[in-house]
């Protein structure tokens, strides 16, 4: 039987993130936005059905690689399936909530202190015109970096492997926020598990 790509459960209740995030919108961005990538990224491999059989990891990573009449479907609903999976693991309520181990070292010796990273994280999801993501990444040398991205696009079609995301498109805070992006971004640092992040660091 043909493996097609399921939406991950959450691991903690809509509204075990209130009130940084409202139990409506987790309800609406996981069960209506992030079902419906995995749903249309299921569609859009119908015609090249050999990739059910590929992690979505895989598949970003080799995003040239998909059949061009796939390419653009697989690119939105799998970034955005990878992206939403990734967010709901480092949200998890509980574990450290600032960095440590070896993750600490490695953000104080590429930025200069924890403070200045999440200065220039912020700067990255505060001026991301329109939808997308900012993001704490590994590059190939194994090095960190901060950037961002559009719409549902992964570093991992850029050759990186993120460990820390943030969903900037206005579906994950407007009911709450409106226009505040910033009031977001800054509600984020509390919700973050890093202990999940260092797990994330640790295997890439």
């Amino acid at each position: 039987m043909t493996k097609i790509f399921e939406l991950p459960a959450l691991k903690f209740t809509f509204d075990a993130l209130e009130p940084a995030i409202d139990a409506r919108t987790m309800e609406i961005h996981h069960g209506k936005h992030h079902a419906a990538y995995v749903a249309n990224l299921n569609k859009a491999l119908e015609s090249a059905p050999e990739y059910y059989e590929h992690t979505i990891t895989d598949i970003l990573r080799n995003i040239q690689s998909v059949p061009e009449a796939s390419r653009t479907a697989v690119r939105n609903n799998g970034g955005g399936h990878a992206n939403h999976t990734l967010f709901w693991d480092i949200l998890q309520p509980g574990g450290s909530k600032l960095p440590h181990a070896s993750l600490a070292k490695m953000i104080d010796s590429t930025f200069g202190s924890y403070d200045a990273f999440v200065e220039k994280f912020n700067q990255a999801a505060l001026t991301r015109f329109g939808s997308g993501w900012a993001w704490l990444a590994l590059d190939a040398q194994k090095k960190l970096y901060v950037y961002s991205t559009a719409n549902q696009d992964s570093p991992l079609m850029d050759g990186q492997t993120p460990i820390l995301g943030l969903d900037v498109w206005e579906h994950a805070y407007y009911l709450n926020y409106q226009n505040r992006r910033a009031d977001y971004i800054k509600a984020f640092w509390g919700l973050i598990n890093w202990d999940v992040v260092q797990q994330a660091y640790e295997a890439a």
